[in-house]
């Protein structure tokens, strides 16, 4: 099925940018409907070409003070666990280094001696707690 493209020339896009400008509708999307553009996007996209940005809607967020202080504790308790989990996986790939090491000098298989000995990482974690 073959796709329709509608280009529309250099002055119409002007005429129409200069109707936003004027401000002759209450909105993009009632320019898009009078002229038949397919949608309010096209017109956005033809005002931010000639550098009118000031024409496109604005979204402006407003927040309680309590609002913006759990924002501020939410983002603060994400940056802690993003350090606490860089920290786990530092001591994660230390660990197994270690271990590997550990086997090398063994002359055994790392997988056979974890196997061969029961440990896993949890059962590790839960032998430095009690100590």
């Amino acid at each position: 099925m073959a796709v329709t493209r509608i280009r529309y020339s250099e002055a119409y896009k002007r005429q129409v940018v200069g109707e936003a400008e004027r401000g002759e509708y209450p909105s993009l999307n009632s320019i898009a409907k009078t002229y038949g553009i397919g949608s309010m996007t096209t017109i956005a996209r033809w005002i931010r070409e000639y550098g009118r940005d000031d024409l496109l809607p604005r979204n402006v967020r407003i927040e309680t003070l309590k609002e913006q202080s759990e924002l501020k504790k939410a983002r603060k308790r994400i940056r802690e666990l993003e350090v606490a989990m860089a920290d786990g996986h530092i001591d994660y790939c230390l660990e197994k280094g270690y271990l590997q090491a550990a086997c090398d000098r063994l002359g055994e298989n790392m997988d056979s001696f974890k196997k061969k000995h029961a440990m896993t990482l949890s059962e590790t974690l839960k032998s430095r707690r009690v100590k």
